[in-house]
């Protein structure tokens, strides 16, 4: 099932283009674009050389910013979700969540190997890798050597983005399997924590696989606490209709650059719905990774890592 309606403006404000296709350019973003160069070109004819000085050096500067220091700059995000139906034993599980690594692309191992640290380091209960580890077949033989400290006691589950179809998704899967990385294709697994269960289900990614959510969720528990792993985030609405509790997704790299007002940049099919961060379909709480890597332009939208912690309220 795809996601593809168009939408003139999600819950966040931004607006989008009604063109089809994979990607789609806010107009905010294009207008602001198009009148920054009317005034530098009226600048320049009214300024003469020392305004050109001064934009060649404000141009460069902000470029450098977007395509150097930003996107090599990670953060770990530690958020606090709070589920009125959480299992009072459930109370502080915390899952640390991966996306989007795309290696292959510049800074893309340095963060990995960053994120892996802090996930070491923060010690999560489950580890969840939201899909597109890598942007070229080439990579997948990064992957081991990069990921193999990871641990969890209960488990590294992970699903599959696009581009991981693209690159060679079966030789991902044998290459992560001896590090117990466990990839959920329209499954589930049932865990316990404390003497209480919850699901992690994961399914196929909407774009280049055969989704079957379903599946998925098939004997999920009316009454218990359900966590799926979905690439892209749009299947946030679906999910909503069978009870889902938490998604986990990235996909959208939170659109490159974002600001206020303007909203996200550039947003990728099936991400224009819920684009970054945290959004609400209903009972269902859809959390959205900026990912680690991609192409290396980000503005206000750093790459991350990210603990969850689950809490009862």
């Amino acid at each position: 099932m795809a996601h593809t309606s168009l939408i003139k403006k999600d819950r966040h404000g931004s607006a989008f283009a009604p063109t089809p296709g994979r990607v789609r350019y806010a107009p905010r973003w294009l207008g602001v674009s198009a009148g920054v160069a009317g005034l530098a070109a009226l600048s320049l004819v009214r300024g003469g050389r020392q305004a050109a000085t001064a934009l060649g050096a404000a141009g460069l500067v902000s470029a450098a910013y977007a395509t150097l220091y930003e996107p090599s700059h990670p953060r770990l995000e530690r958020i606090d979700l709070r589920f009125a139906s959480l299992p009072t034993a459930l109370d502080g599980l915390r899952i640390g969540q991966l996306s989007d690594l795309h290696l292959g692309h510049r800074f893309a191992a340095e963060n990995t190997r960053w994120a892996v640290a802090q996930m070491v380091a923060e010690a999560p209960d489950i580890l969840a890798l939201t899909g597109d580890l890598v942007s070229y077949h080439r990579n997948i033989a990064d992957l081991p050597g990069l990921l193999a400290p990871l641990r969890a006691p209960l488990g590294i589950y992970a699903v599959a983005g696009n581009h991981d179809h693209w690159e060679g998704l079966p030789e991902m899967i044998a290459a992560l399997r001896p590090l117990g990385v466990e990839f959920l294709m329209n499954t589930q697994r049932r865990l316990h924590w404390r003497g209480a269960e919850l699901t992690v289900a994961g399914v196929d990614d909407v774009w280049e696989g055969e989704v079957d959510l379903a599946a998925a969720l098939k004997g999920t528990p009316a009454d218990g606490f359900t966590v799926l792993l979905c690439h892209v985030p749009d299947m946030a609405d679906e999910a909503a209709t069978h009870g889902v509790n938490l998604q986990l997704s990235g996909h959208t790299h939170g659109g490159h650059m974002r600001l206020p007002w303007m909203g996200s940049f550039a947003l990728p099919r099936h991400g224009w719905r819920y684009p970054v961060g945290l959004d609400y379909v209903g009972d269902t709480q859809v959390y959205v990774s900026r990912g680690l890597g991609g192409i290396p332009l980000r503005l206000g939208c750093p790459p991350e890592a990210t603990i969850i912690t689950l809490r009862r309220g």
